[in-house]
């Protein structure tokens, strides 16, 4: 496989540096970020909210299910 050697930004390197997957290359990186498919891994987002953060969503989502259960009842009387 060919090497390319690229003149970068040193506050570039930094942002590349700071975001790249601990598993990953700079090569694998720039793949990534760069491909058309902008799919992620579900377990890319594994631990990004607490547990309080997750609970609160959840019930969040109950109250504006249950809300557009009533308007939905209310559409159909």
């Amino acid at each position: 496989m060919a090497t390319k050697t690229l003149t970068i930004m040193g506050d570039v390197y930094d942002l590349l540096v700071k975001n790249k997957m601990e598993t990953e290359s700079f090569s694998d990186e720039l793949r990534r970020i760069l491909s058309k498919k902008k799919a992620r891994p579900l377990m890319d987002f594994f631990g990004i909210l607490s547990d309080k953060e997750g609970e609160d969503m959840l019930k969040d989502l109950e109250k504006i299910k249950s809300a557009n259960v009533d308007l939905l009842k209310k559409s159909l009387r």
